[in-house]
Parts: structure tokens; C-alpha cells; sequence
């Protein structure tokens, strides 16, 4: 259901298959009463959308919505008005990101997902993750780096995974794993999603059908040519997600 109508990742935007992907392997490696902590913006969507992962956790839901979120409200919430959406019964602790109002070693999985490209203070979130999760707990955090800006102006800075690495190791974070995904050819999808937006309505219909059609051929492609053959060093993945450890 998160994939069809929250995230659309089988329609439009793959990237959020890695971020949903990862979560449901957690998911199934945190069943027996741990910690898992999430750091998300309920505000948007009225309830947690990851909560039900993890009913076998004692699952604790941190709202660090942006202050823009509470004048627009849960204009997101009809995405997960669905009978199969799984209600929890999960509340928010209303926070900000930077000051985590859990008590510290606290998580053995802190999960940060879609989240800090709309955080102002980056370097106090990721101490204040440092902070909350325990010695030997877990840290995933997953980013888009193609995105247009949104939610603005709570929308500030895209890392690299290279240059995420580099800012959770600063903070004392091991790195466990990182995982990309995309290419140039789904950034086209995406971006063609995008400009589907900036059309009028009555036009829309047309270029929509279009895209639909040409969506797999670009899936295919992406598949079949996955190396830059012109310059080297060079990539182009739309998303990343990395599993970093809290040494003991």
C-alpha cells in the first residue's frame, strides 16, 4: 500500500523502493521488545506510516515535522485513508531534531528516513542521534538526492553518500553499509513526474499516458546499461541509504 499510493515507487519514483525495502528487513530483525526510535513527520500524514513495521518493537515516534507542517496540517493524510493501512494506535512526542526529547541510549535502531534534507541544523541532529541510540544500536538514514525543492522553504541541504559518510563519522557513528539507487535513466522518470505537475489539468491526461508507456522501457535501460562509458568516476543514483553502527 506505501508503495502504490504513498510513495508511488512502483508507478513513478523506484528511489523509495530501497528506503521501503530496507525498512521491512529491519522490520524482521526487531521483534522481540527493542527500542526502535523513528524520527518522521506525522504532522503530514496524520498518523505513522512506518509504525506498523514494527509491532513487535517498542516502536517510540519522534515528530520532527517542520513548523511549516503545522499551518498546513495533514494535507498528506489521504494517502494513507486506505483499508489496508494498519492503525497502530502509535503517538508522537512532538520534537525538533536537534533536541531528541528521549533520554540517551535509548535506540538499538534509530531510524531517519526522507528526513534531513528539511532540517536547518543537520550537525545537532546527527549528535543528537549519536545521543539516543545505544552503544552497539543501529543508525539508517535514507536520502534522495534528486528531488525538487518542496515543503519549502523547509528545504535545505542534499547530502552525497559520500558526504553523509563523512558527517556520521564525524559525530562517532561506524559505517556498516551504503546502498544506492537509480541511474539516469528512472531521473528521467522522475523529473518527467515532476514536469507532469506544470501541466494544465485538461493537458495532463495526454502526456500522462505517454509517460506511462515509456515508464518500464526506462526501468529496462537503466537495467541494462548501468556504467557511464564516456567519463569515469562518475555515477548518477537518485537515492541512498546507510546502516551505520554505535561503537561500544
Amino acid at each position: 500500500m506505501l508503495k502504490e499510493k504513498v510513495f508511488t515507487s512502483d508507478q513513478y519514483l523506484p528511489q523509495f523502493n530501497l528506503l521501503l525495502d530496507e525498512v521491512a528487513l529491519f522490520s524482521e530483525n526487531f521483534t522481540n521488545g527493542e527500542n526502535v526510535v523513528l524520527l518522521e513527520r506525522s504532522l503530514l500524514y496524520g498518523k505513522n506510516i512506518f509504525a506498523p513495521f514494527f509491532q513487535q518493537a517498542n516502536f517510540v515516534s519522534l515528530d520532527c515535522s517542520p513548523k511549516s507542517a503545522e499551518s498546513r496540517g495533514s494535507y498528506n493524510q489521504s494517502l494513507v485513508s486506505d483499508p489496508r493501512f494498519i492503525e497502530t494506535g502509535c503517538k508522537s512526542i512532538r520534537c525538533t531534531s536537534d533536541d531528541l526529547k528521549v533520554e540517551s541510549n535509548l535506540a538499538d535502531l534509530l531510524l531517519i528516513p526522507n528526513l534531513v534534507h528539511h532540517v536547518a541544523n543537520q550537525s545537532g541532529m546527527f549528535n543528537e542521534a549519536f545521543r539516543v541510540t545505544k552503544p552497539g544500536g543501529h543508525l539508517f538514514v535514507f536520502e534522495p538526492i534528486l528531488r525538487e525543492l518542496h515543503q519549502e522553504p523547509d528545504d535545505f541541504l542534499r547530502y552525497t553518500p559520500y558526504g553523509m559518510i563523512q558527517s556520521l563519522e564525524a559525530v562517532g557513528f561506524k559505517i556498516i553499509e551504503t546502498k544506492t539507487t537509480g541511474g539516469p535513466f528512472t531521473a528521467i522518470a522522475y523529473c518527467w513526474n515532476q514536469a507532469l505537475q506544470y501541466i494544465p489539468e485538461h493537458e495532463r491526461d495526454t502526456w500522462s499516458e505517454w509517460f506511462s508507456g515509456h515508464f518500464k522501457d526506462l526501468e529496462v535501460l537503466e537495467s541494462k546499461y548501468t556504467k557511464n562509458l564516456v567519463r569515469n568516476y562518475t555515477s548518477f543514483p537518485t537515492a541512498f541509504a546507510i546502516t551505520c553502527i554505535k561503537p561500544n
